[in-house]
């Protein structure tokens, strides 16, 4: 019986889990920005969900699942990603009857797929996304890749890349197929059995295939953009308009393809172009979805949004060296010599606590210079002093450690004098 951590998990630990903290609450800032509401759901749901949202032919639906019965036979699944839970939950929580519309929500939380692990992939990461869901103007596709962008950059990233595409309006999608299959038909046996599967079920998941990326049909393959309709056309120029008149830089890339079933109209990946990122340089991918409420039982809803991946993120911030203004430090460390006054210290430690003042103090019952450097390991900004002989005057000095000045204060006085020093 193996005790030690899942394959494909990670523990993340002190030191490590404030960076975590940090980037969440970037993203948070950004989502308040554009007016987005958070939204949390279940980290399991039916299976069934997935099968009509994500798509049969998807390999996640196909291979990285994980699925299991419970008590009651009822199939459920552990969310592989995070568009279908918000979109299910805006068709049953009736979101769409609002009268704040378009509905704009942001979700962080963690997803499960059972895939190979490997450099910033994990069979449990964490998702940061949004969806809006309600409008059908491409300003709105602009302004979805507009806030993937400033998260990033906000974090102090540089050297990204965005590409875009559109996979059009389903008549669009429906000519391309045809196209698609005619083009593949032929020499479909030379392609591996997930292509074969896709021909008929969803063709333009062929494009998106790693095992026969390299083969000359794909290099061949017709192009969605010369089977976009007129209107299609025309949505697609005011998004990439939108978008440089935000000053945003993209490439349009005909071959980018979204893994999931339900994308039409505006799709986008966000890559890293950073020096030793690795193979797979993709950061965050989304798009529009328009159908995919329908598809799940309720009225017809446009919508689109993105995911990206936290450990990703992490990897890029790594790739370019980007350190995190991190905040690892304490206020306030009371250092006690005596019985008496490292008595009177735990009473010390938690007043400061509830006025607001982060505090610690020693539980191990060790020296005073031992106490000194673990209010150095804290980084501690101030630390009070507090023997029994100062207990007795009532009295306690505060030292600074950036400047080593010290002063001794009356013990009623010694919250107030400390908040007042950390401002």
């Amino acid at each position: 019986m193996s005790m030690n951590i899942p394959r494909g998990t990670q523990d993340i630990l002190p030191g490590e889990v404030e960076k975590w903290q940090y980037i969440e609450r970037v993203a948070r800032d950004v989502c308040r920005r554009f007016n987005y509401k958070e939204i949390r759901t279940p980290i399991f749901e039916h299976t069934d969900l997935f099968l009509r949202s994500v798509g049969d032919t998807t390999d996640i639906v196909q291979k990285e699942m994980y699925t299991f019965k419970d008590r009651g036979d009822r199939s459920l699944t552990l969310r592989p990603e995070g568009t279908a839970a918000v979109v299910r939950s805006f068709v049953e929580q009736k979101m769409f009857g609002h009268p704040s519309q378009p509905t704009k929500l942001y979700y962080i939380g963690p997803m499960f797929r059972y895939e190979r692990p490997q450099a910033g992939r994990y069979r449990q990461f964490v998702q940061f996304g949004i969806e809006a869901l309600g409008s059908n103007d491409p300003a709105i596709d602009a302004e979805v890749i507009a806030l993937a962008m400033e998260v990033y950059q906000s974090l102090g990233l540089k050297k990204l890349k965005l590409v875009i595409n559109s996979l059009g309006d389903k008549d669009s999608r429906t000519a391309h197929r045809e196209a698609l299959i005619k083009h593949f038909e032929p020499q479909i046996e030379e392609f591996c059995g997930d292509c074969k599967s896709r021909l008929e079920k969803n063709p333009m998941r062929i494009l998106d295939c790693k095992k026969d990326r390299e083969h000359e049909l794909m290099k061949s393959a017709p192009s969605i953009l010369e089977y976009l309709n007129v209107e299609s056309k025309i949505y697609f120029e005011k998004v990439q308009a939108f978008l440089a008149d935000f000053g945003i830089e993209y490439e349009v890339d005909p071959g980018l393809v979204r893994g999931l079933d339900y994308y039409n109209h505006t799709a986008f990946e966000i890559m890293s172009d950073a020096e030793g990122f690795g193979a797979i340089t993709t950061l965050c991918g989304g798009g529009r979805y328009n159908g995919l409420a329908e598809e799940i039982g309720g009225p017809d809803t446009p919508g689109i949004g993105f995911a990206l991946s936290i450990e990703r993120l992490l990897s890029a911030l790594d790739a370019e060296g980007v350190i995190l203004p991190l905040e690892d430090s304490i206020d306030c460390y009371v250092v006690a010599l005596g019985d008496q006054a490292s008595a009177k210290a735990v009473s010390l430690v938690q007043q400061l606590r509830v006025n607001g003042v982060s505090a610690e103090k020693d539980y191990l019952d060790r020296k005073v210079k031992a106490q000194f450097k673990a209010a150095d390991r804290l980084q501690a900004k101030l630390v009070g002093v507090l023997g029994d002989d100062e207990l007795e005057r009532n009295v306690i000095n505060i030292k600074n450690m950036d400047s080593g000045l010290q002063e001794e204060v009356l013990l009623t006085d010694f919250i107030n004098v400390v908040k007042e020093k950390l401002k």
